[in-house]
Parts: structure tokens; C-alpha cells; sequence
């Protein structure tokens, strides 16, 4: 695992930026390597630098951090800090690792940082071609672009994924719904040790198959079919269970 993630603040305020500041002292894992008031100030440094990580207001005068950040190349991993909460959409599509609405207390901004560390952590880490696929750290929900709005899922409550064309439909215990989203791309959010792809069409969670029969699945009142093209995987994946 990497040490440290190097980081660097961008934020007009003074106050919020010595907040910041106080709170990336508090962690051994990361390191503050530059604070700018404002993107244009900060430009070259992180083109020189590359630091891991970006904390990024939005509101700022010369330049604000929306726009700015599809002028980063290369991009670091980024965190928004603001007061406001109507961005979150854009900053969804924007690929912004967390978003974090001031005044955030030094918990949230902490389980934001670990989350980030862990994931550079566990990417980092050899692979083994005899073990099962390494777990990934303990992830409790997902964020999910649902129509006009983004939605937050539990993991747990995932009971299968259904793709259908262009969307992926996802059923929960208490609800279904529709995501503009590849099976791939769902598939690095959710934790790999506790889902598997078993169709071209279906993506279950494992602990809430009830039983298997005849290469079907039955998960709830659902059965759903186990295709030649991925059932090895799979039972291999099961084995590991027993």
C-alpha cells in the first residue's frame, strides 16, 4: 500500500482552507504538499506535482472548480468542499470521488480520505492467479444517476441486476430502478467478493441466492439463468464460499 497520498487544497476561503488544512495534519496517510486560493495560482504547480488527491471548492472567483476540472491533465483523484448541495449531479459526471458540504465535521472528511486510501491500496496490491478475486474494502452503498437525480443504494439491499439495452435495472429489496450505466462499470463500484456475473444479462448478489438448480438462480421469486459463458467463473467464485 502506498504511504501517503499527496494532496493539494484549493479554496478562497481562508478559514475553510486552515479547517482543511488542520484536519490533512490529523492523518498520517496523507500529505499536504500545496494550498492555492485559486485554480489559475494552482495550474502549473499540480501539472509539476501531480499529487494524488485535490481538494476543490466550486464557488471561486476567477475560476470556479467545475470548470476547472476538465482542463486537469492528468487528473488527480478529487474531493469537493462546499456549501452548496445543488452541484452534486455535475460533479457525478464529472468523476469527483466525494462530495463534501461545509461545515463538514473531521469524521466525514476522514472516511472520505480512508475510502480513497484504501482503494489506491487494494489497486496497489499483487494479485495472486490462485486466489479467489481479492476482496475490495468493505463498501455499504453506492451512488447511482437515476433519472434527474442520484440515488444512494445500500450494497446490502441489492438482490440482482438486470441489464435491459441501455439501462441496467437493479432490484432491490424495496424497490426497482433504472440506471444509464455498463455491467463493467457497475462492477467496479460494487464490492467483487459479494456479486457475480453469471449472463450476458444478470449480475446477482451472493448472499442473496436462495438456491441453484439446473443453472438457474432462484433469488427471491426470480430465476435467473446461469450462461455456459460464465459459469466456471462462477462456481469457482462459490467454492471459495464453502
Amino acid at each position: 500500500m502506498k504511504e501517503k497520498l499527496t494532496c493539494y487544497i484549493i479554496e478562497d476561503e481562508h478559514l475553510a482552507q486552515e479547517i482543511l488544512e488542520e484536519y490533512i495534519r490529523k492523518v498520517p496517510f496523507l500529505e499536504l504538499k500545496g494550498a492555492y486560493e485559486s485554480p489559475l495560482e494552482a495550474a502549473a504547480h499540480l501539472k509539476a506535482d501531480q499529487p494524488d488527491l485535490l481538494f476543490l471548492d466550486i464557488n471561486m472567483p476567477d475560476l470556479d472548480g467545475l470548470s476547472f476540472i476538465p482542463m486537469l491533465n492528468p487528473k488527480p483523484m478529487i474531493i469537493l468542499t462546499t456549501a452548496y448541495d445543488q452541484y452534486a449531479l455535475k460533479a457525478y459526471e464529472l468523476e469527483v470521488r466525494d462530495y463534501l458540504l461545509k461545515p463538514f465535521t473531521f469524521e466525514r472528511f476522514y472516511k472520505a480520505v480512508l475510502r480513497l486510501y484504501q482503494e489506491q491500496g487494494s489497486r496497489a496490491a499483487p494479485s495472486k492467479k490462485e486466489e479467489r478475486v481479492e476482496a475490495k474494502p468493505e463498501q455499504e452503498h453506492i451512488f447511482l444517476k437515476v433519472g434527474h437525480r442520484i440515488q444512494k443504494v445500500a450494497t446490502r439491499d441489492i438482490l440482482f441486476v438486470e441489464g435491459m439495452k441501455d439501462y441496467l435495472r437493479i432490484h432491490t429489496t424495496q424497490e426497482k430502478l433504472l440506471t444509464l450505466l455498463s455491467f463493467a462499470k457497475l462492477e467496479e463500484l460494487l464490492p467483487a467478493q459479494e456479486f457475480a456475473r453469471v449472463h450476458r444479462s444478470f449480475l446477482v448478489a451472493i448472499d442473496k441466492i436462495d438456491h441453484i438448480e439446473k443453472n438457474r438462480i432462484q433469488i427471491a421469486d426470480q430465476l435467473i439463468p446461469i450462461s455456459d459463458t460464465y459459469a466456471e467463473a462462477f462456481y469457482k467464485m462459490l467454492k471459495g464460499f464453502q
